[in-house]
């Protein structure tokens, strides 16, 4: 049971000290009672979930009322349940800001008007996880209502996410894990036939190298990140030629003024796509460490035909096209080592050809991959799928609606028919790792390094955040500014048991 699988990771936690578990414990208790009908929002004042200025009769008149080809929904608007876009720049449609949705088995209104945010019909809140601030938080949380996450970006926008009591706040979740309810590990990854795309010749790019061209590609303008990717690249950069051309080490220039220029030189730019690809070997560093973590660093080398070097998802193994397509960074005890096998590679042609025979007729042989793509219900540039932002506002609703519709019937008969199973995010949903430096030890970094100083105490930060947050919600406070003095709170506390 999920409850079961919480209580044994609440137990589990090996976070500093300043977990709270018999809080998170009393947070269990409010999803139980949200899913068993304790918390009975009718025996509650109307007017606390009803505000006069939340839909008007005439705003829901002039939404659409038809049934959609993918259930037989027949309720009116009025009947509908509500999810509200917390982030309202997300907002998945245009114009307006109120929708109807007609999903795979049922029918909601969406919106990104917050004045519904405490109308007894809204069901459930979509927050976006890069936007997601404790201190911004809806509060008091209702015991009506579901908050869903969508985290498509990297775990470094926000580290709250990736501790236990920030992402048990939350019932549904859309993130790159595997393990979320709605996966989105796959988004950078357009279909099977993008990886397929014949490469440059080896012929071509043997005769770049003999022009002087590097064996190897950086390019990076993200500086001081959780990776500390240039941390490594600059000590790999001693025992091998490396072209970097980006702003982060940068030691080469590109050969035309329109690539220099970011704004016309996209990274899907016909010329810029023709120049990188001359390379035989891309450095493909992610600027966060985590599992499926995945975004173009790693699928674009493949696209254009080059072997990515890389370093990102500890995972990234399950998802490639067969077992000798990319080069890990971390098989290799030093940077040393990782350059002479390079080196090895770029002698040896046979050898690296190797590396590209995903490219062949029937070279994908990864099942796990391919199931995936196939089991994968949105699309991206496809018109014939749901965007994945389409596609979790419609997993939202269908659940929501299956609550409310489970909830009904253990209203009529409690003995006879058990409450709806209560879901709460895990922290394998996101779960992402303390950063580590990118080459060395912590130990011997100074402490005035830029990226000591910085993503470390990000990470622990979130953490108290994560449990003010959660404090805040267990007292049913209702400002969300109020953090800082519920973090200074506990801080108080832990000194005394120190």
């Amino acid at each position: 049971m999920v409850t079961d699988s919480l209580m044994m990771e609440m137990r589990n936690t090996k976070e500093p000290a300043g977990c709270w578990r018999v809080l998170a414990l009393s947070l269990l208790s409010i999803h139980l009672s949200l899913s068993r009908g304790h918390l009975n929002q009718d025996t509650m004042e109307t007017d606390v979930f009803e505000p006069a200025s939340a839909f008007s009769d005439l705003e829901f008149g002039a939404l659409n009322t038809y049934t959609g080809p993918g259930n037989n929904d027949t309720r009116s608007n009025k009947e509908l349940p509500i999810i509200l876009w917390w982030s309202a720049s997300l907002f998945p449609h245009f114009p307006g800001q109120t929708e109807r949705i007609d999903c795979p088995r049922a029918s909601c209104l969406v919106t990104k008007n917050r004045k519904v945010q405490l109308h007894k019909r809204t069901k459930s809140i979509i927050f976006y996880g890069t936007d997601f601030r404790a201190y911004e938080a809806p509060l008091p949380r209702l015991p009506h209502q579901t908050w869903a996450l969508f985290h498509e970006e990297s775990p470094m926008n926000n580290y709250l996410l990736s501790h236990s009591p920030g992402i048990r706040l939350f019932n549904y979740t859309a993130t790159f894990r595997r393990e979320s309810d709605y996966p989105l590990s796959l988004q950078w990854l357009p279909s099977l036939d993008y990886l397929t795309r014949p490469a440059v010749s080896l012929q071509e790019k043997n005769r770049w190298r003999r022009d002087g061209l590097a064996p190897v590609l950086y390019m990076q303008s993200h500086c001081d990140v959780p990776s500390d990717r240039d941390r490594y690249v600059q000590e790999l950069m001693k025992h091998i030629q490396i072209d970097s051309y980006g702003k982060c080490l940068n030691n080469k220039k590109f050969p035309s003024q329109r690539l220099e220029d970011t704004s016309t030189a996209t990274m899907e730019d016909g010329e810029f796509m023709s120049f990188v690809s001359r390379y035989k070997f891309h450095l493909a560093l992610e600027n966060g460490i985590c599992s499926d973590y995945m975004t173009e660093k790693l699928w674009r080398p493949m696209h254009q035909g080059a072997v990515p070097v890389y370093r990102g998802s500890p995972s990234v193994s399950d998802w490639m096209p067969n077992n000798h397509s990319i080069v890990l960074i971390d098989d290799f005890p030093s940077p040393k080592e990782l350059a002479d096998f390079l080196l090895s590679l770029d002698r040896d042609d046979a050898e690296y050809l190797r590396y590209l025979k995903y490219k062949q007729l029937g070279g994908i042989t990864n099942h796990f991959l391919v199931d995936s793509m196939e089991r994968r219900e949105w699309g991206v540039n496809d018109m014939s799928k749901p965007n994945y932002l389409n596609g979790f506002e419609c997993f939202v609703c269908d659940r929501e609606n299956e609550r409310q519709v489970v909830e009904r019937a253990h209203k009529r008969a409690p003995l006879s028919v058990p409450p709806p199973e209560p879901r709460i995010a895990t922290n394998s949903h996101m779960g992402c790792p303390l950063p580590t430096p990118g080459y060395g030890n912590v130990e011997d970094i100074t402490e005035n390094d830029s990226w000591m100083q910085m993503w470390p105490q990000d990470y622990w930060q979130s953490l108290d955040q994560a449990e003010g947050l959660e404090a805040m919600i267990l007292h049913n406070e209702t400002d969300p500014g109020k953090l800082w003095d519920y973090i200074h709170d506990m801080m108080m506390k832990r000194g005394r048991r120190h």
